[in-house]
């Protein structure tokens, strides 16, 4: 305020030469203020910032578009999970639809068949009593060519058996649901990388592989050689026993030797029962529906040709009527039983056991605990999959270690 005051006076005061340079330093002083003490201070050195700091500085990247570089990357790597989401829901529901149609193949052509077949052999039965001149000759061409047509769809559907490719879409379709609930929760709980976009479209690519869509040059073999287990999972590699040596019977990450011996005695138990008993039973349906899918035409085939002989001889009559008849009994039981989808559903089941002593071994050969999935989630996996609780899981590897087990590990199936 006094400074103030003494600019005031200076400027309603003359001008003369001994009060011009005075006023000038009054002027100075009022505009820049009293000199404050210089006060001197040391920020204390991070090493690591220092280092990061020097990095950034020598590679001339500035810290922001470092960040930025990091978050699109990462932002990226979403993108294309999203992309691969919207993918396997598409194929889930292309995987109904596909179902469904083919669900329907199985009952319109069994239906049909069926209905084709009896009117034949209704045909060639009038035509033997008592069938006369045209009479005779139009019942014996229409229970000729009704017996021919089912021979050919008949060929055809005991070739593609639709009641398999209808389990195989639904099986498809519960693996691409559950593959879309495994992307949705990476993508809720934690950051993908790369390595988990590349893992899900592996996952994906073994999916389409192993439950194709296409009929013509796609379709799996439904009557191999011997029954194989379907596969429908990426085949890992071989992981490295290098690694950080184990503590003895330290606990880490979950694991301990006890869990490890646990894991083990389950594997004898799942391959020594529940592997072995589904590749009996597979082998089993699958001979049937071998024998089936062939006596089915050759009985309509032999139909066909007794009806063409009908009033020749009771034993031509005979063939027409009594092949027929059996014909549509044996497309009843293969198709109206759906021994294809028996076959699938067998199939199906020994995969799945055979998935879960791959990912129990994979556990297993990593020697690096830290690398692992965490034991007691792992345990409680393992227990949900085959149906049990935690201590009767625990109860079925004890069984397996001391004696002779006579269950089976699943519950389930």
């Amino acid at each position: 305020m006094a400074s103030l005051q003494a600019s005031l006076l200076l400027f309603s005061s003359p001008p003369s030469s001994s009060s011009s340079s005075s006023s000038k330093k009054a002027i100075n002083a009022a505009i820049h203020g009293p000199k404050l003490p210089r006060l001197l201070y040391s920020v204390p050195k991070h090493p690591r910032i220092n280092n990061m700091v020097e990095e950034l500085i020598l590679r001339d990247v500035p810290l922001e578009k470092k960040i930025s570089t990091t978050n699109s990357s990462a932002s990226i790597v979403q993108t294309q999970l999203y992309a691969i989401l919207e993918a396997v829901a598409d194929r889930e529901g292309m995987h109904i639809n596909v179902g469904e149609q083919r669900d329907n193949w199985n009952t319109l052509l069994l239906s049909s068949i069926n209905m084709i077949t009896l009117t034949a052999a209704t045909m060639a039965g009038i035509a033997a009593i008592g069938g006369v001149g045209l009479p005779l000759l139009a019942l014996k061409l229409s229970s000729t060519l009704l017996y021919s047509a089912a021979t050919g769809m008949l060929l055809i559907m005991n070739k593609i058996q639709p009641s398999q490719l209808a389990e195989e879409q639904r099986n498809a379709t519960r693996l691409f649901k559950q593959l879309r609930n495994q992307i949705q929760a990476m993508l809720a709980l934690r950051t993908p990388t790369e390595e988990d976009v590349e893992n899900v479209m592996e996952k994906m690519l073994a999916l389409d592989k192993a439950y194709p869509l296409p009929l013509l040059g796609a379709m799996l073999d439904k009557f191999p050689a011997t029954f194989a287990p379907a596969v429908w999972w990426p085949r890992k590699k071989n992981k490295s026993n290098e690694g950080k040596p184990r503590e003895g019977k330290m606990e880490k990450n979950g694991w301990s030797e006890e869990l490890e011996v646990e894991m083990k005695n389950i594997i004898e138990v799942v391959q020594r029962k529940d592997i072995e008993d589904y590749v009996r039973l597979g082998n089993l349906v699958l001979k049937i529906n071998k024998i089936l899918a062939v006596s089915g035409p050759l009985l309509t085939g032999i139909a066909a040709i007794g009806s063409a002989f009908v009033g020749n001889g009771s034993a031509a009559a005979v063939a027409a009527v009594a092949a027929g008849s059996l014909a549509s009994a044996v497309t009843a039981f293969e198709h109206g039983g759906q021994v294809g989808m028996v076959f699938e559903m067998y199939r199906n089941c020994a995969g799945f056991f055979h998935l879960l002593e791959e990912s129990i071994e994979g556990e297993l050969e990593e020697g690096d605990l830290e690398k692992r999935e965490n034991g007691e989630l792992f345990e409680m996996k393992v227990a949900l999959k085959l149906g049990r609780s935690l201590s009767q899981l625990r109860e079925l590897a004890r069984k397996s270690a001391s004696t002779q087990v006579d269950e089976f590990a699943s519950k389930l199936f």
